[in-house]
C-alpha cells in the first residue's frame, strides 16, 4: 500500500523523447491463476493442455490481458512511474506467448504534451527467441509536479 512518503513518478517536464527502459518478466503459474480467478475466464486455450494440443498453438497460451498487465505495471512503476494514469491504450498481439516463457518489454517515450499533461509511450514485447509478440502505444497522464 502507498504511504504518504511514497515516491511519485516523473512529470511531463521530467520526461525526454527517446527515453527507453527495458524489463524482463517470466510468466508464472501465479500470474495465470490470479488472472483466471479474478476474471472467471475459463477459456480452454488458456488452461487445458489437451484442448490446446489440438489447436494451431499446440499448447496453452497466456491470456493477452496478462501481457497488458506487464505493460501497465511497467508504466505505473517506472515510466513515468507512480501516480501515472493510462488514458488510451492500443495493442497488437503478433504471436502467442506460452506458459512459463520469459518476455522482454521495451518502453519508449515518443511524444510529450506538457500543456495537456500527456505522454505517448510506445512499447514492444519479444519472447525468448527475440520474436515480437506484442506492440502498441499508450497515452498516459504522468503525475503533475
Amino acid at each position: 500500500m502507498l504511504h504518504k512518503n511514497s515516491k511519485i513518478g516523473r512529470s511531463c517536464n521530467a520526461l525526454v523523447i527517446g527515453e527507453k527502459m527495458h524489463i524482463t518478466e517470466q510468466i508464472t503459474d501465479q500470474d495465470l491463476l490470479l488472472y483466471l480467478g479474478l476474471t472467471n475466464d475459463n477459456n480452454p486455450l488458456f488452461i487445458q493442455h489437451d484442448y490446446a494440443q489440438n489447436t494451431i498453438y499446440k499448447q496453452p497460451v497466456v491470456p493477452p490481458i496478462v501481457l497488458n498487465g506487464i505493460v501497465f505495471t511497467a508504466i505505473s512503476k517506472f515510466l513515468p512511474g507512480p501516480g501515472s494514469y493510462i488514458t488510451v491504450e492500443q495493442s497488437k498481439y503478433i504471436a502467442p506467448v506460452y506458459h512459463y516463457e520469459i518476455v522482454e518489454l521495451t518502453l519508449e517515450v515518443v511524444t510529450i504534451d506538457v500543456a495537456n499533461n500527456e505522454a505517448g509511450i510506445s512499447f514492444m514485447m519479444v519472447n525468448e527467441k527475440k520474436q515480437s509478440v506484442m506492440e502498441g502505444l499508450i497515452t498516459v497522464a504522468p503525475p503533475q509536479s
